[in-house]
């Protein structure tokens, strides 16, 4: 199998002021039978030139040159145009790090798996390993989290730079935002918009020099990477404290009444403003759900409703029982709906807006 596919299969390295890894990498993967090498010299120093023009003079490789830095997101991008350019015949490429990080083996084994399903391959890490450098097992762990939660996305490595993509979806991995280190985490959430399948394949973990050559600078590109995942979690914030805000002021407006009904009017008066910016802000901010507005609508009303019902009977129940007065009864409603939030963000994801 690997003897067909092997000619028809593109390596990419993007590369920012290279030492010699860089051709330990290019060797390794000649080596392990690739013919079609892409480098990209992402606006590197002339102290730095040597490994390029060493690259140059190899038939397996093509180097393509930023003038100036541009960022790994936009390196990889400038490779998958190249390649839509020029190798139209390929079954899809494998993107590599050039620290030297990354087994030919393993890169054999992603763009082999690759070829016989038709997925995107994630070469994943072993992240428990006493040798992982402790930045690295938290960041990932983190952003693991995060993306399982707000995304359902279970990715195990989401800072791999080893991934194998089909041909077939490097045109959409060019119009993923992102030009630095953000993109790899955005080029992830992409698969859930263009509903492209992947899978991850175990990799041998190697750290070199406890990852110092990496350009991840873990608190500035973590921001930048996390910005994505924030505008999940934004529009149902906000919204809940507008609903709190309303809740507040409906709940001493309406003192005159009864405790059932003044409890029952701020919620359901609160619920109807905060749920329409809520629904709002998720359908194009959030989802950006493909479907109609009728069907979504009916769908988020009957959770809002779901919820609006659940929230206050709970409230009720418990404020009943501690009789905490109205300052109480707020402080109750945002326990309460901090819990039915984590609840219904769930189902929106999965129900609400699927597409």
């Amino acid at each position: 199998m690997w003897e067909q596919v092997k000619e028809k299969i593109v390596v990419i390295l993007p590369s920012l002021n290279p030492d010699e890894k860089l051709m330990q990498v290019v060797h390794g993967v000649i080596e392990a039978g690739f013919s079609d090498i892409v480098i990209v010299n992402d606006g590197s120093d002339e102290a730095h030139l040597a490994p390029f023009e060493e690259a140059k003079a190899l038939p397996q490789c093509t180097v393509l040159t930023h003038e100036v830095n541009k960022g790994k997101g936009r390196g990889l991008k400038t490779a998958f145009s190249w390649v839509l350019e020029n190798r139209k015949d390929c079954l899809g490429v494998v993107t590599v790090d050039g620290d030297n990080q990354h087994r030919p083996q393993d890169i054999k084994n992603c763009a082999l798996v690759m070829s016989e399903t038709k997925e995107v391959v994630l070469g994943c890490r072993d992240f428990s390993l006493e040798d992982v450098p402790p930045r690295s097992r938290f960041g990932n762990r983190m952003t693991s989290f995060v993306f399982r939660f707000a995304c359902g996305m279970k990715i195990s490595d989401t800072q791999t730079g080893l991934r194998a993509i089909p041909y077939s979806f490097l045109a959409p991995m060019c119009q993923v935002e992102g030009e630095r280190f953000e993109y790899e985490t955005n080029m992830l959430l992409s698969f859930k918009r263009y509903n492209i399948p992947y899978r991850e394949v175990s990799i041998e973990t190697v750290y070199i020099e406890d990852n110092q050559t990496s350009h991840f600078h873990p608190i500035r590109d973590s921001l930048k990477i996390y910005g994505i995942i924030f505008k999940y979690l934004f529009g149902a914030i906000s919204s809940c404290l507008i609903d709190i805000v309303l809740f507040a002021i409906l709940n001493a407006l309406t003192g005159g009444l009864g405790e059932k009904a003044r409890i029952f009017v701020s919620t359901v008066g609160a619920r109807v403003c905060s749920s329409f910016y809520n629904y709002n802000f998720n359908r194009k901010a959030v989802f950006d759900s493909k479907e109609s507005m009728k069907k979504t609508m009916v769908r988020y009303y009957i959770l809002c409703v779901v919820q609006m019902l659940t929230s206050y009977g709970l409230v009720y129940l418990i404020e009943h029982t501690l009789a905490w007065g109205n300052l109480g009864t707020v402080l109750i409603k945002i326990v309460v709906d901090t819990v039915l939030f984590l609840i219904s963000f769930q189902i929106q994801r999965a129900w609400v807006f699927t597409k």
